[in-house]
């Protein structure tokens, strides 16, 4: 097994009335989440936010809005998952991003990956998430779009 880079995506799909798309993840029940996703071999960040997009949820990123906020976090990996990166790695880091969606669309599922989806208002959708970093990502929705906290 190669690997993965510690460097990944995150992408918030968002509706214009601010409705937030989470998934539940299938190896960690009770975990929601954007779509996010590590880098692969030559990939950008972008590269990887449009791949993980189309491989988790079936949207073409190409048809949306996808919105570099030229922002990331650095965040400890949970100990469950180290596994899957060298020995020696502890921190990834993850560049935000978001794609704007006109209303909330049908979701075809990566089976493997995630177990349901829903498209949850903003301010709920914060409580929601597991890590702090896709709480971040909500944050900077609202900071941007002004919404109220």
């Amino acid at each position: 097994m190669a690997f993965k880079k510690p460097i990944s995506s995150l992408v918030l799909i968002y509706t214009e009335n601010f409705k937030v798309l989470l998934m539940e993840r299938s190896d960690k029940r009770g975990f929601w989440q954007s779509v996010t996703g590590s880098l692969e071999e030559n990939e950008t960040p972008r590269d990887a936010a449009i791949r993980e997009v189309f491989e988790e949820t079936g949207i073409d990123s190409t048809h949306y809005h996808l919105e570099d906020w030229q922002l990331s976090h650095i965040y400890e990996i949970y100990a469950h998952w180290r596994y899957r990166y060298a020995p020696d790695i502890t921190h990834n880091t993850e560049h935000i991003f978001a794609l704007k969606v006109p209303a909330t669309i049908p979701i075809k599922l990566s089976a493997n990956e995630h177990v349901q989806y829903q498209w949850v208002d903003w301010h709920h959708a914060m409580d929601k998430v597991f890590s702090w970093t896709n709480v971040e990502a909500i944050k900077k929705l609202a900071e941007i779009h002004q919404l109220k906290l």
